[in-house]
């Protein structure tokens, strides 16, 4: 009794497996890191920017 409902669950599995809409599957993503880096980098060029002053004020 258990196999069909077993069954039912791999094929709902096979048909959730892509949820990008449409129009979007054929646009390719970068990985997470990447993501992660550029986020780290843009922070902390920003944060540069902001306490220009400051942090030459340290080096003097």
């Amino acid at each position: 009794m258990w196999r069909p409902f077993f069954y039912s669950m791999s094929k709902e599995n096979k048909d959730n497996e892509e949820l990008r809409p449409s129009k979007m599957r054929g646009v390719a993503f970068p990985k997470a890191k990447y993501g992660v880096f550029a986020a780290i980098i843009i922070i902390v060029l920003v944060n540069a920017i902001y306490y220009k002053d400051y942090l030459l004020s340290l080096i003097k």
